[in-house]
């Protein structure tokens, strides 16, 4: 079976001689680490899970504190307990209400955040 293999391979031009070689693997491998450090490949990784983390983050601040805070006395004599029971006739105007809110708190969140950790004036436009 792995001479079919191997013959077949060698029909189709393929060559399994740089797999084995440990020299040419470990030059693959130093120019795949210098592809990855050069277009920011590693940095972009961490962004990315970084990123996931504070939204996270951001949206518990926004949901779990925020929100509650200032809306629950106004859904309260509402007579409901979340924004998004907010009905009429089955249209659920609450929901949108609710996202609009969250989408406001979240970039207010956001921004403050940003001016903090940046500290720079370009920030606000002038």
């Amino acid at each position: 079976m792995a001479g079919r293999v191997m013959s077949n391979a060698t029909r189709y031009g393929l060559s399994f001689d740089s797999i084995s070689s440990s020299g040419k693997s470990r030059a693959m491998f130093k120019e795949f680490t210098g592809f990855l450090k050069q277009y920011g490949v590693i940095g972009l990784a961490l962004a990315v899970v970084i990123g996931g983390k504070a939204n996270a983050l951001v949206n518990s601040l926004v949901n779990d504190l925020l929100m509650p805070a200032i809306f629950q006395p106004a859904l309260h004599a509402a007579g409901v307990n979340k924004i998004e029971a907010l009905e009429f006739h089955g249209i659920f105007y609450g929901k949108v209400i609710g996202a609009l809110l969250e989408f406001i708190l979240v970039s207010f969140v956001v921004f403050v955040i940003a001016k903090k950790i940046l500290k720079d004036e370009s920030i606000i436009k002038k």
